[in-house]
């Protein structure tokens, strides 16, 4: 036994990392055609990595149901090991750059898509104070969000509602006001106050199945019993607030998603006596995650940094006149 994992250990130590870059762009293209374009490789020399891989490894990895490549049992073990390299390579460059006395290195974040008007705003502020610093930027909805969490393939990873049962890291850090916006010349518009109810008789325009902002407003509108018997679904913000201004209905939003619609006056914050539904943004991470030097160094700039980053916020969540400031944020799962 003691010679045979003697072997096993010296199989292994003859990987090398460029075989592990051409499997795990197999595996996140599901194609050895995709992986070689991506590679700048022909087919037959990634197809050839990969089989030295399984010589060495003494496992098939990938194997073919129809026409759909899956991964072995035996190709999850070594992402899960090839990410753990690759992590601690890119940590070890980041620690490297740190003792020269200068943070380098990329940060990757993954962010839910109604927190993509203001992150950019904040990582030009962390940049100001780290400029070599990098960034990866993914944008997906909460649901999306959610299962990348099981990945870690992300640094950090930005979201409201942070999921519960999850053995998570997460720091509240800014408003995340959601208000009711129609047309300007729609007859709510002339109503000085009103009720959620009041907004029932309309069709309401909600973001698709998955999506962290419809998550909040169906909890939030089903608890105040306000029924919407017409809805129509929008694959994106950006779809709901043209949807509004077309006329086809009310929508609920983030407010710094519309600001510059409700500025341009092209759309028209609804004065509803239960609105704004607060919620907080949140910088989140597994616990277990060992974090590169960047992310430590972006999830400490959001922890110092809440006053002014609520500051560069402000504009984004800028009250309409004559509408009662917001009231306080109540973090989701509670603060950390």
């Amino acid at each position: 036994m003691f010679n045979r994992e003697n072997l096993m250990r010296k199989s292994l130590m003859r990987m090398t990392l460029r075989q592990l870059q051409v499997f795990r762009a197999v595996c996140e293209n599901r194609s050895y055609s995709r992986a070689a374009e991506e590679m700048a490789l022909t087919q037959p020399a990634v197809s050839l990595q990969v089989r030295q891989l399984e010589e060495l490894i003494g496992q098939p990895l990938f194997e073919y149901v129809g026409k759909v490549l899956y991964l072995t049992p035996a190709a999850e073990a070594l992402m899960r090991a090839e990410r753990d390299i690759f992590g601690r390579l890119e940590s070890l460059d980041m620690q490297l750059s740190d003792l020269q006395g200068s943070l380098q290195g990329q940060l990757s974040l993954a962010i839910e898509s109604s927190a993509k008007y203001f992150v950019p705003h904040l990582f030009a502020a962390f940049r100001k104070v780290y400029p070599e610093v990098s960034l990866q930027l993914t944008v997906l909805n909460h649901g999306l969000i959610v299962k990348r969490l099981g990945v870690s393939r992300d640094d950090l990873l930005i979201m409201s509602m942070v999921p519960p049962g999850l053995d998570l890291e997460f720091l509240p850090f800014l408003n995340n006001p959601i208000v009711a916006v129609a047309p300007p010349d729609h007859p709510l518009a002339a109503r000085d106050s009103l009720s959620l109810k009041d907004l029932t008789g309309w069709p309401l325009l909600v973001r698709e199945t998955g999506s962290g902002t419809r998550l909040a407003c169906e909890t939030f509108c089903h608890q105040k019993r306000a029924h919407f018997s017409q809805r129509l679904e929008m694959g994106s913000t950006e779809a709901q607030y043209e949807g509004v201004i077309a006329g086809l209905g009310l929508a609920m939003l983030p407010r710094h998603a519309v600001r510059r619609a409700l500025e341009c006056h092209s759309l028209v914050e609804l004065p509803v006596a239960e609105l704004p539904l607060i919620h907080s943004w949140c910088v989140v991470h597994p616990r277990d995650k060992r974090l590169s030097p960047v992310a430590q160094a972006f999830f400490q700039f959001i922890r110092d940094q809440r006053k002014a980053i609520n500051a560069l916020a402000a504009r984004f969540a800028a009250e309409p006149s004559g509408k009662p400031a917001d009231r306080p944020a109540q973090p989701d799962r509670g603060n950390r």
